[in-house]
């Protein structure tokens, strides 16, 4: 299963190292940005990229690699803390601590006991991992050196949908904190459906809630308005968003848009993946993967309705994640099948977005600001 979903996701890339340096960085304020990519893959990296990026143009450059991280294909930071899934059939998760010098070092990796996970949060104190091939949500405790303890709770999704090869079974791809931080989201492609929990003190995940989309949809990521009280879901299967009302984590599913213009084209098929939303709720965004794009979407009414904008293209193949950075200005797009990382600047008043810069980078599938 695992080698067919890799097949299936997008083609083999070329490059020489995880990251490959654009230029001398200006003399300018700059953050830290951390690359997940695949390294089991021909051209891949050799584990997690190091890099800074200019916080005025978005320019980015490369710092280093930590070595020894295998397909961290998603990752995330909590203070100096980094933590990253590895996306093997024996899945596994890596927890890193950043030193005084700045450089991330491995503190320990714990079994996720799934397949393939691709995502993973950090909540109270434990960090959940969504195992996809597998199915089923993973909760560790974190250490007090930032390392992960021994494995307290995993938690296994039932049901399927009507794509023969892609529904067969339960496939979670994201789990997600909701904005009260009171529960956690588990998105399941595999089983057209949302799947809310409440994490316990010692670590064990009791389920609250059950939300099915439509079948067919292949939910994949979700993001929540500011507000708390709408979440839109991203669907990989049939190129739609859901916005769905959301209340003590409870999902109503309300109403489905697509995420291409009229008359876009049919092939290649597109598949949604990453959605975020802008800090003032404003606008949301949606990568296409097939049609190449960033679909701009405003969001309305309190953010109860999405209406698209444009599909602005991404200047690179097979979006697979998109990040805006801390100050809304900038949207950073990992272009899995065309080794690059694209910048953009935002219009805030518009939500319009204007590519500035590629940064090469051998199969980038996320970038953890």
């Amino acid at each position: 299963m695992t080698v067919d979903r890799r097949r299936f996701l997008g083609a083999v890339g070329v490059g020489a190292g995880l990251l490959m340096t654009e230029g001398v960085a200006e003399a300018r304020a700059e953050a830290r940005v951390y690359l997940g990519t695949y390294t089991s893959w021909a051209g891949g990296g050799q584990g997690l990229g190091l890099g800074a990026y200019d916080v005025t143009t978005g320019r980015l450059r490369s710092t280093g690699v930590v070595r020894g991280v295998p397909n961290p294909s998603f990752v995330v930071t909590a203070g100096n803390r980094v933590y990253a899934v590895n996306e093997q059939s024996r899945g596994t998760v890596t927890a890193l601590a950043v030193g005084a010098d700045g450089v991330p070092k491995v503190v320990n990796t714990q079994s996720t006991g799934g397949a393939d996970p691709c995502h993973l949060v950090v909540h109270r104190g434990h960090v959940l991992s969504a195992n996809y091939s597998s199915g089923s949500v993973s909760v560790h405790p974190v250490r007090a050196d930032g390392g992960l303890g021994a494995r307290t709770d995993l938690v296994t999704h039932q049901g399927s949908g009507p794509d023969p090869d892609r529904q067969d079974r339960p496939h979670a791809h994201q789990v997600a904190v909701d904005p009260a931080g009171e529960h956690v989201l588990a998105v399941d492609l595999g089983a057209d459906a949302v799947f809310s929990y409440r994490l316990g003190a010692n670590g064990k995940l009791t389920r609250v809630a059950t939300a099915k989309l439509h079948p067919g949809a292949g939910p994949r990521h979700l993001a929540f308005h500011p507000s708390g009280r709408y979440a839109y879901i991203a669907n990989e299967l049939d190129s739609t968003v859901v916005v769905a009302s959301y209340a003590n984590g409870v999902l109503t599913p309300v109403r489905k848009l697509g995420t291409l213009p009229p008359g876009a084209p049919t092939t290649p098929r597109n598949y949604p993946a990453e959605v975020v939303v802008s800090a003032d709720g404003r606008f949301a965004y949606l990568s296409n993967r097939g049609h190449d794009s960033v679909a701009v979407f405003a969001a309305e009414n309190g953010g109860a309705d999405l209406r698209l904008l444009e599909a602005v293209p991404v200047g690179g193949d097979f979006p697979r994640h998109i990040a805006l950075d801390p100050s809304g200005k900038l949207l950073f797009a990992a272009n899995q099948n065309s080794n690059s990382v694209t910048t953009f600047a935002v219009d805030q008043a518009t939500g319009g977005l204007k590519l500035t810069s590629t940064f090469p980078a051998p199969i980038p599938v996320c970038v953890a600001l």
